[in-house]
């Protein structure tokens, strides 16, 4: 494979311990090392005490600035083979500046979720009201957000939902997507041996970067709705609830006497919830495949969880618990998951199946492999064949750069 040089231009620096679009950019990254690909990750955000330490990964890093024109003399000396966008604004920010200075440089786009999705679901629920698909053409960030998916030569998609929604909604032609979810490890037989045991785990937990709104109003109707219920029934239980970038509407939800317990940033994620003997996580709005769940299958917990938590997770394999929608339903199953230990070994069984069954990183890194080879071998042909995508490159390419340059001479 000729390809060797990387350019990731990242929203955030990489918090894999903050969130789950942390861990998925450290996954890519991972993929590209493995194919002997030099990386530089740049981003113009501030940096922050919980980044990961890029450079021990053996990747370079580099800030840049918004609406400047270094970046056209960095990407110009760098010029990479292979840029990816993380998310839609970052394609939007950079990618005619890309597409200018390096033209035969192939553009990824990570969406991370379809934000537009999230953003429907979300105005829907605040407005007491059912999300419907036509919610989404109504949307100012669907626009924004599939030009850019059309803009580039492929399209990272996390979950099947957002792929059958992109062809069949926005009709986007299936030569630009290319459904990734998580790359994970299997987990072997010895893996199961040495998590805690039914008996030696004994609270719930819910765990979530409090700058995502789905996780905030998560924790409220646990609050208000859930939690009362299951602890009328288990008076001793305590719901433990870590996040990162918890505010104070957050912390003061604290309650000792009614075992609801705010207790901040996690250490170490993976440790808090193989601790915990349930996970708790009734999400209302969001998108994409939720982080928090799949480290309750890779930690051996059960989960119980709503119908857009658990979406495009499981395919037809069982649950790791239990998907309810209702609080009620959502507390009785929270409670038999809890006390039922021959349903919790089960539980635990099934998500252990579908971390090995859906995320085998080994399935997922070699189709990716291929797909991306392609790409080298035939980019003009595949960009001919996305004519719509030319068509924005060209106009929006104008728009959003002369939008910059204006920018650009207004902070002169």
């Amino acid at each position: 494979m000729s390809i060797k040089s990387l350019l990731i231009i990242g929203f955030v620096w990489p918090e894999p311990n903050s969130s789950a679009a942390g861990s998925r950019m450290m996954q890519l990254i991972s993929f590209f090392k493995n194919n002997n690909y030099t990386i530089t990750f740049a981003s113009a955000a501030q940096d922050s005490s919980f980044m990961v330490n890029l450079e021990s990964f053996g990747v370079e890093k580099k800030s840049i600035e918004l609406n400047n024109a270094s970046f056209d003399d960095f990407v110009i000396a760098l010029n990479p083979d292979v840029v990816l966008f993380d998310r839609f604004m970052i394609e939007e920010q950079f990618g005619w500046r890309v597409a200018e200075n390096c033209p035969k440089a192939i553009r990824l786009l990570d969406t991370e979720d379809l934000h537009c999705l999230r953003t429907s679901r979300q105005k829907a629920f605040k407005e007491n009201r059912d999300f419907q698909l036509s919610d989404l053409l109504r949307e100012e960030v669907a626009k924004r957000e599939i030009a850019s998916i059309l803009r580039c030569d492929l399209s990272f998609i996390i979950s099947e939902y957002e792929v059958k929604l992109l062809k069949e909604v926005f009709k986007v032609d299936t030569i630009i997507l290319h459904y990734l979810p998580f790359m994970l490890n299997e987990i072997s037989e010895i893996d199961l041996e040495v998590l805690p045991s039914f008996e030696s785990r004994n609270h719930f937990l819910f765990i979530g970067n409090f700058l995502h709104e789905p996780n905030w109003n998560t924790v409220q109707y646990l609050k208000e709705a859930i939690w009362p219920l299951i602890r009328k029934e288990l008076p001793d239980a305590s719901l433990k609830i870590y996040g990162g970038y918890a505010s104070q509407k957050v912390l003061q939800l604290h309650n000792a006497k009614e075992g609801f317990l705010i207790l901040g940033r996690a250490a170490e994620a993976n440790e808090v919830v193989r601790d915990a003997k349930v996970v708790l996580a009734p999400i209302r709005f969001g998108a994409g495949l939720k982080g928090k769940l799949v480290e309750a299958m890779q930690n051996g917990t059960p989960s119980v969880t709503t119908c857009i938590g658990a979406e495009s997770m499981n395919g037809d394999l069982l649950w790791n618990g239990f998907i309810e929608d209702n609080a009620l339903d959502i507390a009785l199953k929270a409670i038999e998951l809890y006390q039922n230990k021959e349903l919790w070994i089960q539980s635990q069984k099934n998500g252990i199946t579908i971390i090995n069954e859906r995320y085998d990183s080994v399935v997922l890194e070699s189709r990716l492999k291929v797909v991306i080879e392609n790409l080298v071998q035939n980019l003009d042909v595949h960009r001919q064949q996305n004519f719509l995508g030319n068509l924005l490159q060209f106009h929006t390419l104008r728009s959003t750069k002369y939008m910059s340059k204006w920018i650009e001479a207004k902070n002169k």
